[in-house]
């Protein structure tokens, strides 16, 4: 009986723990929220929004990734050019890649600047993709 009482103990502190939420912290700086392994980056003048959603991200990010400033912007547009017009390929074909990993089309515009913290964000999180998923978008994905 006493086996019960702390298998029911441990599944209710399971439950509790599961529902418990946290609120997103805005920080006017640079409107950028993080909530647990959500990033969101806005700037409303150039009507943009980028929101990662990935349980992992964010400790991936700040244990693993290049610091900010190790690669320049050039580069990092360059590298996303590549990965996200893979991507949406990917997404394209449900039937011959998982529309799990593969939900939905990301709207990045080659022509618009912007700027260094989004592609930053978008770079890392291609890396980390491919790094934790076992995919391949295009060329060597750094293991970092």
């Amino acid at each position: 009986m006493r086996k019960y009482t702390y298998v029911l103990i441990l599944i209710l502190l399971i439950i509790i723990s599961c529902t418990t939420s946290k609120k997103a912290v805005n920080t006017p700086e640079n409107n950028k929220a993080i909530h647990g392994d959500t990033i969101r980056i806005a700037n409303e003048e150039l009507e943009y929004e980028v929101i990662i959603i990935d349980p992992g991200f964010t400790s991936w990010l700040v244990s693993r990734a290049f610091p900010r400033g190790y690669h320049s912007q050039t580069f990092l547009e360059n590298k996303n050019r590549m990965y996200i017009t893979e991507w949406n390929s990917r997404v394209l074909q449900p039937n011959r890649f998982s529309p799990n990993l593969y939900e939905m089309t990301i709207n990045y515009d080659y022509t618009v600047n912007y700027g260094y913290e989004v592609n930053y964000l978008i770079y890392n999180y291609m890396i980390y993709f491919q790094n934790t998923n076992n995919q391949r978008l295009f060329g060597n994905v750094p293991s970092r």
